[in-house]
């Protein structure tokens, strides 16, 4: 039964109020990145169905995307792009930062990068890298999270995180 046309408006306000508590951080909840680079919306899906498909070559299983990890790339991926350079303690360490996401650092992994135009050239570049590699192929790892954030004018200009959770 549609609400009466009095009671829309205060539904409406209490929807817009929900959903904007619902982005507040919590304890537990990785903190805004208040960065003039532009977090850029990419294809996670097909991100983790292309790092899938990369680990069944290896005899792997497959990822999914996880919401929490998506946070945690996005943090660190505009973390890096607002300083202008790669590293894996901005924003704080690497352990506090998975802390924060609910993982242990025993079954979590970070892949970062800058430079990449495309997610395939990224993805060529991780899977080139040693470290990199191993990172997406360990085996207990199920669950990614990836984001890239746009700063035009730093060096690298485009920024990458992915993040890999057990």
């Amino acid at each position: 039964m549609p609400l009466p046309l009095l009671a829309r408006p205060r539904t409406a306000a209490l929807a817009a109020l929900l959903l904007a508590l619902a982005g507040c951080g919590s304890p537990g909840v990785l903190p805004e990145a208040d960065a003039p680079a532009s977090l850029v919306i990419l294809d996670e899906q097909a991100a983790a169905a292309a790092i899938s498909r990369y680990r069944a070559q290896h005899g792997l299983g497959p990822v999914s995307v996880d919401a929490g990890l998506t946070r945690a790339a996005s943090y660190q991926a505009t973390a890096n792009a607002r300083a202008g350079r790669l590293s894996h303690d901005l924003g704080g360490t690497f352990t506090s930062r998975m802390s924060q996401a609910g993982l242990g650092r025993a079954h979590a992994a970070e892949n970062l990068s800058a430079g990449s135009e495309t997610f395939e050239q990224v993805f060529a570049r991780w899977k080139a890298s040693p470290e990199h590699n191993r990172n997406m192929l360990i085996p207990q790892l199920r669950r990614i999270g990836i984001a890239r954030a746009d700063a035009p004018t730093t060096r690298y200009r485009r920024y990458w995180a992915l993040v890999l959770g057990g």
